[in-house]
């Protein structure tokens, strides 16, 4: 398969690039150190990227910025963080790119274990992966030519634990490796609409 994947320099990224490129041609986008250059906040960046590449048979998203703060701290602009990058960014990449996926490709998008299990501070990201697991679900039932749509939500990482874990705390995380698999489930496998829980 030729996959695009978006965020590919992140954890999580990191972690699906070494999972599927063992058996596919995964070409990299981000905002810098990418195959190609792509800002999630812009419809016409998202469009050149996938002018570039051309047609696909999957398209990954891990990216997508958000706030973390108390709600008293969530300003209309520090909002505009998780709607622009996290919620607008990965629809974006599917309402542009569904032309450039073959029969039968596939979209994987990225939520997150707090729309489901809510932690202080976490507000904005957490509605934000709420809307695309909504988006996901109504999507699937609606996309041309047999092409599938899925998301992954998963915990905290173990690699991240330095950063977030102040955040989660309770949270059993789970390593990056692990969530990987759900990525190449999406991919590989059959399923459309389904929300891929990585809690623990």
């Amino acid at each position: 398969m030729k996959i695009l994947l978006v965020g590919a320099r992140g954890t999580i990224g990191s972690a699906v690039y070494e999972e599927l490129s063992q058996r596919h041609e995964v070409i990299t986008a981000g905002r810098k150190e990418a195959d190609v250059m792509v800002d999630m906040r812009s419809p016409d960046s998202i469009k050149a990227m996938f002018e570039t590449v051309g047609n696909l048979d999957a398209v990954i998203s891990t990216a997508g910025e958000a706030f973390f703060g108390p709600l008293a701290e969530l300003t209309p602009e520090n909002n505009e963080i998780a709607i622009e990058g996290k919620m607008k960014g990965q629809i974006n990449l599917v309402l542009i790119g569904t032309p450039y996926l073959n029969e039968k490709g596939s979209f994987t998008l990225t939520t997150g274990v707090i729309m489901d299990d809510p932690i202080v501070g976490g507000v904005s990201s957490a509605m934000a992966g709420g809307a695309i697991r909504a988006f996901v679900q109504a999507a699937a039932i609606e996309l041309p030519h047999h092409i599938r749509i899925n998301d992954v939500s998963p915990n905290v990482l173990v690699e991240s634990m330095s950063t977030y874990g102040p955040f989660f705390p309770g949270f059993e995380p789970v390593p990056a490796a692990r969530v990987a698999k759900a990525y190449a489930r999406s991919v590989e496998g059959a399923q459309t609409g389904q929300t891929y829980k990585i809690y623990v």
